[in-house]
C-alpha cells in the first residue's frame, strides 16, 4: 500500500473550507486525474480518473465524516484505494487542510511513479488548487453538515 500526503493553509474560515470539500462533484476543477465524481446518496460516490494515462472507475464509500473536522473514505470493491482528510482551525479566517490518500499501486507505471514519490507532488498540487479555487471563490458553493461514522 502506498500513502501519499500533504497540507496546505487556506485562507478561509474552517466551515468554508470543509463545505466546500463536502461538495465531491467539483472535484475536477481542481484534482488533477478526476474526470467526474458523482455523490450516490449520504455515504456513496462513483468516481471516474484518469491519472498517467490510466482510466479507472470505482465507488466509494464515505465511512467517517464530521463536520469541520474530517472526511474519510474507501473504495467499495476492486480497487485498494481510501483516503482521510482533516480541517484544523489555525486562525479565524485560516484553515490547515491535511490529505492522506492511501491506495494499491497496479502495473509497472504506478509503481515506477509510486516509487518515486510522484503521488506525493500530485496531492500537493491538488491541495494547493484547492487553495486557489475555495480562495477565489471565499464561499463554499454547498455543504453537507451531516455525520456519518462507521
Amino acid at each position: 500500500m502506498t500513502t501519499a500526503t500533504s497540507t496546505v493553509d487556506v485562507n478561509v474560515p474552517i466551515s468554508t473550507a470543509y463545505d466546500q470539500w463536502t461538495q465531491l462533484e467539483s472535484f475536477p476543477h481542481f484534482m488533477q486525474g478526476v474526470e467526474q465524481v458523482v455523490q450516490v446518496d449520504d455515504r456513496l460516490t462513483h468516481w471516474v480518473t484518469k491519472i498517467g494515462g490510466v482510466e479507472r472507475e470505482f465507488d466509494a464509500a464515505i465511512t467517517e465524516q464530521v463536520p469541520d473536522s474530517h472526511l474519510a473514505w474507501q473504495a467499495t470493491a476492486g480497487l485498494k484505494q481510501g483516503g482521510r482528510v482533516t480541517f484544523e482551525a489555525v486562525g479565524p479566517e485560516v484553515t490547515r487542510v491535511s490529505l492522506a490518500l492511501d491506495w494499491e499501486p497496479l502495473g509497472a507505471t504506478e509503481k515506477i511513479g509510486s516509487a518515486l514519490s510522484v503521488d506525493d507532488g500530485l496531492v500537493r498540487t491538488d491541495l494547493e488548487q484547492f487553495k486557489q479555487f475555495i480562495e477565489e471563490r471565499g464561499t463554499a458553493e454547498g455543504g453537507w453538515r451531516g455525520e456519518v461514522h462507521a
